[in-house]
């Protein structure tokens, strides 16, 4: 609680003031209780512009190398991260990976909100990448309903590389919950938990207007890594296999929608 209430009175005016973050959909969020926040994963400051627009607590799993850095710089990060609620989480997998996903269901049991980035690392490039199912099997064990978030503008703001993050408005748009109670028990199901990631994953690509790739980030990564082209699907891909939706990328709020209270903005 220390560290969320110093990002509202002292880290929250400052980004506010530099990047004049807007909001689309804010009234999806609920009031009080547990919720899922999935998000796209377009760049660090992601998880720092999202929380800055939704009135309640948000804590995310962040890799564990943002809290283990050496010297000034290192002890700098660690703070900084947990000031805006990221939890440390251990990518390698295995049991590490399991206690993240359990210190996610202890949030969501305390009535609270806890956000995830199914993707499970930054797009390499703006694209949408398939999701992991840890969303879906917190959504299933919780029983929690999932909120579908999309950044928008914070990878050209802040490409992977870059520290300080370019001035600019950036923005979120938020989507209907969504309700994977017909799911109860099935957690166990791997097929279960791919159908309901898959929903989640495309209930993103049409409130963001990414063009989705059926590859995990991660996988894309070390093909580039390894000097590899960008994989270049030959026709455009859905999660899932669905048909694919006409998007667009989220534009800030018209005055006209701003009258009608279309959106919160700044707080």
């Amino acid at each position: 609680m220390f560290y969320w209430l110093m990002k509202r009175v002292f880290v929250g005016p400052l980004l506010r003031l530099l990047f004049r973050p807007w909001i689309k959909g804010a009234e999806n969020i609920p009031g009080d209780g547990p919720a899922i926040i999935a998000s796209n994963h377009l760049a660090v400051i992601d998880s720092f512009i999202l929380p800055l627009l939704i009135d309640r607590e948000i804590v995310f799993i962040g890799k564990s190398e943002y809290f283990t850095g050496k010297g000034l710089k290192g002890r700098m990060t660690a703070g900084f991260m947990r000031g805006v609620g990221t939890i440390p989480v251990d990518r390698s997998g295995g049991r590490a990976s399991e206690a993240a996903l359990n210190t996610g269901l202890k949030r969501l049991d305390a009535g609270g909100l806890f956000g995830i980035y199914p993707e499970g690392t930054r797009s390499p490039d703006g694209r949408l990448y398939r999701g992991k199912t840890g969303v879906a099997r917190l959504a299933l064990e919780s029983g929690a309903p999932v909120i579908p978030v999309a950044m928008v503008g914070t990878d050209v703001a802040q490409p992977i590389g870059k520290i300080l993050p370019k001035i600019m408005r950036l923005g979120a748009v938020i989507g209907e919950p969504l309700d994977f109670s017909r799911y109860q028990g099935m957690e166990s199901d791997r097929f279960i938990l791919r159908s309901v990631t898959d929903e989640i994953m495309y209930s993103l690509m049409t409130l963001s207007g990414q063009e989705y790739v059926d590859m995990y980030a991660a996988t894309a990564k070390a093909r580039m890594s390894a000097g590899l082209p960008p994989e270049k699907p030959a026709q455009p891909a859905a999660p899932g296999g669905r048909p694919v939706p006409e998007v667009q990328v989220p534009e800030p709020p018209t005055e006209e929608q701003k009258s009608h209270g279309e959106h919160r903005g700044d707080r």
